[in-house]
């Protein structure tokens, strides 16, 4: 019958049901008193009806009701500090989260968006110029297929090394770099002629005689039409750069860093150089110690490499400001950790 109560029974059962609803409703808000009863309930909506939030005025509460029905005062304990033990506990307390790791400045490493943050270390235009000048390296090698094979292997191989490092890093420079859409292609390409460059045959002579002309096309403007070589990630450095090679890289950068400074009198004048050479110690120092590379399990060699970087990181610092004595200081320091490395592992 539409309109009419048609089953009385079925009505009397819903009624209940919405009444056993409203019931655990009451309980569910009131178990955050659950230890001072129903009295506790008003004391606190009193407390919160007083208090003012964040508008212009006190924020208006609904007041607690002034019964209980039986069922709801029955959820309640009489005395709950009688039944249960241990210390209550302190809900004033603030939930402190740790805070996400602000990246570092310019005088230690940090992970920025995208990547690491190379630029903690090295510039653009270093490995701009560096590259630059290890194309003419390579080139000086090649100028020859007898001088190649009778040595000039050698450097063409820590040219290309180099180069290979400097592009491996453009790719995941956090900022734009010149080469960058290039850098991936490039890097493959100057590994792979750095690893067969370990010795001096003519299809390693004419292999470094192609990338020396994809240099010169690079620096013209062009592009480098090629595939990337490899699988040549952030898990796979040592195929990027041999730690031989880096080694020798390593050592006349720190014979011009201390040839910058031997006096004051000169320091202004190879400041420039200083530069450059420190942060590609800082690059290098960084690379070393990544997944893959040769020794990057080993802690007393990565100790090693993260003194040599640092000091190198506050040499750049020190160039920057032309500040002679900071800087004198910290190739000081750089030696000494390029020293203590040696006493235990040699090229």
């Amino acid at each position: 019958m539409l309109g009419g109560m048609a089953n009385p029974t079925a009505h009397n059962r819903r009624h209940r049901l919405r009444r056993r609803l409203c019931t655990a409703v009451a309980v569910v808000l009131a178990a955050g008193i659950l230890c001072g009863g129903p009295a506790a309930w008003g004391q606190a909506a009193a407390r919160t009806h007083g208090r003012g939030g964040r508008g212009d005025g006190p924020k208006q509460r609904a007041r607690p009701p002034a019964t209980w029905d039986k069922t709801t005062a029955s959820a309640f304990l009489p005395d709950a500090f009688a039944t249960l033990e241990g210390e209550r506990p302190d809900f004033t307390a603030v939930d402190k989260r740790p805070e996400a790791a602000e990246s570092e400045g310019d005088d230690g490493a940090a992970p920025a968006a995208g990547g690491f943050k190379w630029s903690s270390f090295v510039s653009t235009d270093t490995l701009v110029d560096e590259i630059k000048e290890m194309k003419g390296v390579a080139a000086k090698a090649v100028a020859s297929a007898s001088g190649f094979k009778g040595g000039g292997y050698n450097d063409a191989r820590q040219a290309f090394s180099a180069i290979a490092l400097c592009f491996a890093v453009i790719k995941g420079y956090d900022g734009d770099a010149r080469f960058k859409k290039d850098a991936a292609a490039a890097q493959g390409l100057f590994a792979r002629v750095a690893s067969n460059c370990k010795a001096g045959t003519q299809q390693s002579f004419d292999e470094s005689k192609l990338r020396v002309a994809d240099l010169e096309s690079l620096l013209d403007g062009d592009s480098i039409d090629a595939p990337p070589v490899g699988d040549e990630d952030d898990s796979s450095w040592s195929k990027i750069a041999a730690r031989p090679a880096l080694m020798t890289r390593l050592e006349t950068a720190d014979e011009a860093a201390n040839a910058a400074v031997a006096s004051s009198e000169g320091f202004s004048k190879q400041v420039a150089k200083l530069l450059h050479e420190v942060e590609m110690v800082a690059m290098i120092g960084e690379a070393i110690q990544r997944p893959d590379h040769e020794y990057h399990d080993d802690e007393t060699y990565r100790g090693y490499a993260a003194e040599m970087r640092d000091a190198a990181v506050k040499a750049r610092a020190a160039a920057q400001r032309s500040d002679y004595a900071a800087a004198r200081t910290a190739v000081g320091q750089l030696k000494k950790s390029c020293d203590d490395c040696h006493g235990g592992y040699r090229n």
